[in-house]
C-alpha cells in the first residue's frame, strides 16, 4: 500500500492525498513537518528535509509533483497521464508554472494564517496580493479556452494549481476578477476527493 509521509495542512502533501483519492489509490498517511518534526529514518529518507515523501513497494520519492506525475504514470496512464507527448506537455506546464505561483502567494499565505494579527506585514500581504493576482489573471486567460488545465478532461495537471487555487479563494486578501478559474474551482470542490483532503482549514 503507498505510504505518504507529511502533514495535511502542507499545500504538497494535499497535492498528494487528493491525487491518490482521485485514482482510487488506497494509502496510509503519517504526519510529519510543523509541530510533528522529522525522524532520523524520515531524513534518510528525504534528506532536503521537506515533505512529502512516499513509499511504494520499492520506490521511495520525495518532491510532489514529481510524485503526481509517478502515480499517474503507474496508477492511471489513460486517464490522467496523456500518451501523446505534446498534450501531455500542455498540462504538465502548468505543474511547473505553480511553483512561481507558489512564491507569489506565500506572503499571504503565511502572514494572514500562520502569523498572529499584531505580528503581520501589511505591505508583504498586499505585495503577495498583487503578484497571485496577476498570476491568476493568466491562468484565468488559460481556463477561458479549455475547461481543465490538463484539456478536455480533468487529469494530474489540474492537481497543483487545484490545491493552491483554494487558497488563493479563501484568503482574506485582494483578488482580481478571474471568473474561468473561479468556474475551474468551483468544478473541483464538487470531487470528493478535493472536499476531503484539500477544503479542510488553513493552518
Amino acid at each position: 500500500m503507498l505510504t505518504i509521509w507529511g502533514r495535511l495542512n502542507s499545500h504538497n502533501v494535499k497535492k498528494v492525498a487528493w491525487f491518490a483519492g482521485e485514482i482510487g489509490l488506497p494509502y496510509v498517511r503519517h504526519d510529519v513537518g510543523g509541530r510533528f518534526g522529522m525522524s532520523a529514518a524520515y531524513v534518510a529518507m528525504n534528506p532536503n528535509r521537506l515533505i512529502p515523501t512516499i513509499e511504494d513497494g520499492d520506490v521511495v520519492l520525495w518532491e510532489s509533483n514529481a510524485i503526481l506525475r509517478y502515480l499517474a504514470a503507474r496508477y492511471a496512464p489513460e486517464s490522467m497521464w496523456p500518451a501523446d507527448p505534446a498534450a501531455r506537455a500542455q498540462g504538465d506546464k502548468w505543474m511547473d508554472w505553480q511553483f512561481s505561483f507558489a512564491d507569489a502567494q506565500r506572503g499571504a499565505f503565511f502572514n494572514l494564517v500562520r502569523r498572529k494579527a499584531e505580528h503581520r506585514n501589511a505591505a508583504a500581504i498586499a505585495d503577495s496580493a498583487r503578484e497571485s493576482g496577476e498570476a491568476m489573471l493568466i491562468l484565468d486567460r488559460a481556463l477561458a479556452a479549455q475547461p481543465w488545465l490538463s484539456g478536455d478532461s480533468f487529469g494530474v495537471a489540474d492537481v497543483p494549481m487545484g490545491v493552491y487555487a483554494h487558497s488563493f479563494f479563501t484568503l482574506a486578501m485582494n483578488r482580481p476578477d478571474v471568473p474561468h478559474v473561479r468556474a475551474w474551482y468551483d468544478r473541483l470542490r464538487q470531487r470528493p476527493a478535493y472536499a476531503e483532503t484539500v477544503m479542510i482549514p488553513l493552518t
